[in-house]
């Protein structure tokens, strides 16, 4: 109505990463109704988004939340029946790390690939025409994805694959991308990826599963290591490669940290 007021938008907090990595703890505390968690008693190289120690992490940014849309409830809040997120799904990306080159071909669409970019990171015409399909009759809503080279040679891509529900989501992930002892689908450049049982329990995110899988070796041209998400109503991939070897410190704290903010 003329006059009327847009009602303001809440401010987006920071969320840190509480994450004690060399003992792999991890300490949550959540303040007020907000999403963010807090960190408690942690020095800042305790925090794997802010790290100085000389361990191998990287250093992020910041991480913040996007605010929410007004009435809409978080992810896992009790009245969130459908476990939707409701925030723009791309400000729910991890950033790339303070040093690093962006992947400009992630990002031609805003944020937004198609489906295609997202398929042809693996290497089956097969599984390419199955998924597809899938996504097709399971209502895939879209694709955000990041990605970004360090320093070192280091490539990274996350993609975050949203769909209807949390239901539709669980579906998929378990029909299409929950393998057990090796990796459900074969990425390009990893012909074959075991679980990686070096990823430490204590780091998981309550509300987010994950599967991570490691490329034995000999290596191909590049050592791959890879993890997928499940969080709700959305899915997520993360792949990090390297020639000669992708380290797992930086992997670990890359799952953990978009981990942390789709939870």
């Amino acid at each position: 109505m003329p006059g009327e007021q847009p009602p303001a938008r809440r401010r987006p907090r920071p969320l840190r990463g509480a994450l004690r990595w060399a003992a792999a703890l991890a300490v949550f505390a959540v303040f007020g109704a907000s999403t963010a968690y807090g960190v408690t008693r942690l020095e800042r190289t305790d925090v794997p988004g802010l790290a100085t120690a000389q361990d191998g992490r990287w250093d992020y940014p910041e991480l913040v939340r996007p605010p929410l849309p007004a009435g809409s409830p978080a992810p896992f809040a009790p009245s969130n029946k459908a476990v939707a997120h409701y925030a723009d799904l791309r400000a729910l990306l991890l950033p790339e790390p303070r040093g690093a080159t962006a992947d400009r071909t992630l990002a031609v669409r805003h944020g937004w690939v198609k489906t295609g970019t997202f398929l042809d990171e693996y290497a089956l015409q097969d599984d390419r025409d199955l998924l597809a399909g899938v996504f097709r009759d399971r209502g895939l809503r879209h694709i955000a994805a990041r990605g970004w080279t360090t320093p070192d040679g280091t490539r990274t891509r996350i993609y975050l694959l949203q769909f209807d529900t949390g239901v539709v989501a669980g579906e998929v992930q378990q029909e299409e991308f929950a393998g057990y002892d090796q990796a459900p689908r074969t990425l390009r450049g990893a012909p074959r990826s075991v679980l990686d049982d070096t990823f430490p329990e204590q780091a998981r995110v309550p509300d987010v599963t994950h599967y991570a899988y490691d490329e034995p070796r000999p290596y191909g041209t590049a050592h791959v290591r890879q993890a997928y998400l499940l969080a709700g109503d959305v899915i997520g991939l993360v792949v990090q490669s390297r020639e000669g070897g992708a380290e797992a410190v930086p992997f670990q704290q890359t799952v953990v940290l978009q981990e942390q903010l789709l939870g």
